[in-house]
This record gives C-alpha cells, sequence and structure tokens, in this order.
C-alpha cells in the first residue's frame, strides 16, 4: 500500500470521525414565554422541560430563558421568526404581526391528536413555514374554552357602553356585542380593572387566579367560546439544523407533551368551581340566547379569517371543524 493510499484512507478516517462527532454533538435550543413564569402553561410545560433535558443529555437541550420580564410578550413571535430565540411558548393571538393566521388556531374544534391524522397539522405549517419562518411544534393546551368576565351585570349578550380589554382572539365578536374594546398585555390587566379603565375581559377559563384578577372579577358569562391554542413554536432555521436524532427526540418528547392535554378538562372543571368559591358570579342566558351568543362567536371569526386570507381560511376551516 503506497502512502498516497493510506493519506486517503487516514483523511477518510478523520472525515468520518468529524462526521460522527458533529451528529452527536448536543445542541441547547433557547426557549422563551410569551406568558409569565407563574402562569399556569408555563407551570405546565417546566417538569416536560426537565425530562426533555433528563433523557436528552448529550443529544438535545432546552434552555428556558424566561417569560415576559426577559422579553415582551408581543415581541416573541417576531423573536422566533428572526432567531433571536429558538423556541417559544406562545399563542397565536400574540403574534398576529407576524401572521395575521395564527389568530385562526383558537377556531379548532377536534382534538390535537386528530389534527395530527388529519392533515392539520401540516397544512399549520405549510403557512408557518413560508410566511413566519417557524415550525408548528406541538399544542400543549386543549379544552379551555374563552370567556368574557365582567364587574358589571349584563342581563343579555349585549356589551354597549363597556370598556371591554381584548386580544385579536375576541376582538371582532366583542365589537360585534357593541364593546368599547382596548388591548393591553395581561400584566396590565389588574391596573386597568382597578382604575375603571376597563370593566372586563377575555380570557380561558383558567388562568385568572394566576394574575390575581379573580379580585377585581365579579362575573363570568356562561357559554365559552373558542378553544385557547398555547403551543410551542420554534424558528424553521433553527428546526432544519437538527440532525435526524434530534428531530427524531424532540418529536417522541412534543408527543409525550400532547398526551397530558387530558390534564385541561379536570383543570376547566376545577377552576370554575374555584372561581365559584371565590365569589364570581355567572351570568348565563337562556338555551337558545347561548346557542346564538356562541355560534355568532364562530360565524364571526370565520368571516373575519375568511376576508383576511381566504385560501388559507377556507382550508383550515374545513380541517378544524366537527
Amino acid at each position: 500500500m503506497n502512502s498516497k493510499t493510506i493519506k486517503c484512507i487516514l483523511g477518510g478516517v478523520t472525515l468520518a470521525i468529524a462526521s460522527v462527532s458533529a451528529q452527536a454533538e448536543e445542541v441547547t435550543l433557547r426557549l422563551v414565554s410569551a406568558f409569565a413564569e407563574n402562569a399556569i402553561y408555563v407551570q405546565h410545560t417546566l417538569p416536560w422541560i426537565a425530562k426533555f433535558n433528563q433523557e436528552g443529555k448529550g443529544v438535545l437541550q432546552i434552555n428556558f430563558i424566561g417569560g415576559p420580564k426577559a422579553m415582551p410578550t408581543f415581541e416573541v413571535g417576531n423573536a422566533v421568526k428572526t432567531g433571536v430565540v429558538d423556541m417559544a411558548l406562545n399563542t397565536g393571538a400574540f403574534y398576529t404581526n407576524v401572521m395575521p393566521e395564527a389568530d385562526f388556531l383558537k377556531l379548532t374544534q377536534i382534538p390535537v391528536s386528530e389534527q395530527r391524522k388529519n392533515g392539520a397539522f401540516e397544512a399549520i405549517n405549510s403557512v408557518w413555514n413560508a410566511k413566519g419562518n417557524m415550525q408548528y411544534l406541538a399544542r400543549l393546551a386543549e379544552n379551555q374554552p374563552f370567556h368574557l368576565y365582567l364587574n358589571k351585570k349584563i342581563d343579555k349578550p349585549d356589551l354597549g357602553g363597556l370598556k371591554i380589554r381584548i386580544t385579536p382572539v375576541y376582538r371582532d365578536f366583542f365589537q360585534a356585542l357593541n364593546a368599547n374594546v382596548i388591548t393591553t398585555p395581561p400584566g396590565e390587566v389588574y391596573t386597568a380593572l382597578e382604575r375603571g379603565v376597563v370593566d372586563g375581559y377575555g380570557w380561558p377559563i383558567g388562568g385568572i387566579f394566576d394574575f390575581n384578577w379573580n379580585e377585581k372579577t365579579k362575573y363570568r358569562v356562561d357559554p365559552g367560546f373558542y378553544d385557547a391554542e398555547v403551543s410551542l413554536v420554534m424558528n424553521l432555521d433553527s428546526y432544519k439544523r437538527l440532525t435526524d436524532v434530534q428531530r427524531a427526540y424532540l418529536q417522541k418528547q412534543l408527543l409525550a407533551l400532547e398526551a397530558q392535554n387530558t390534564f385541561w378538562t379536570q383543570y376547566g372543571v376545577d377552576e370554575t368551581a374555584r372561581q365559584a368559591k371565590a365569589g364570581i358570579e355567572t351570568i348565563s342566558f337562556d338555551k337558545a340566547t347561548a346557542k346564538q351568543f356562541r355560534d355568532k362567536a364562530y360565524d364571526i371569526a370565520w368571516a373575519a379569517a375568511l376576508k383576511q386570507s381566504p385560501d388559507v381560511a377556507a382550508k383550515f376551516k374545513a380541517l378544524f371543524s366537527k
């Protein structure tokens, strides 16, 4: 064997070792939350992150940076898009500035497990990849309807004369109910209620105790509507840089996280009871009015979605609806 052949073999061995080393190199993903660290969505996710890191040593790790104290809520979506962070715990309502279609996720009426089977996840990612430079990874909250919370009583679904704090989730619906709407980050709602800047707000069935809003809330309007969407999203470039092994590990852990979504059904029951115990009264409409109230929420939201992005909304509606 001549020296040239030996050098070629050694060079090939060196490249192979370097390739294996590169594939085996542990990667750490920076994750930020659009929700405060004491919020139920974060608290529910932290044990998963700990398990993820324990089992992913040498493969993949997550560095949880923090919540709004680390990065303002409405800047998180763009931070994921531009790669300032790798991942985010977020809701579509908080990054409509990146792409308005993010708000459509509230309209899902089928379980996440079914969304993974019927093509909904692929449809979402076709939009998230193209418009947001994001990969939609997993949805970690289900069966969390939104409600209208008030500190003034109403006897019919009419919010005329009332100032209601909103996000894009229920802007069109509450405006259709004649509300004067005001947008603020979650961290400012307590003060807005305390000072009379707003008379109420929209929020899911759970979570108001995380912000002490219960202290300034007298009524919850039933029925609920839509389904709170809280998900993990990832910068698309960061996602593509992962090796096949790392992506497989990530997917395994994401599915394990979604498998815990049964938690939310009981959580909703518990939070409803907790609100009643705290003195929050329920405003309920008669059966016909309640149906009209809920149907109107969906009709208005889909109409707005179809106007905003006709092709995407039409495709999503077929995949999201029962």
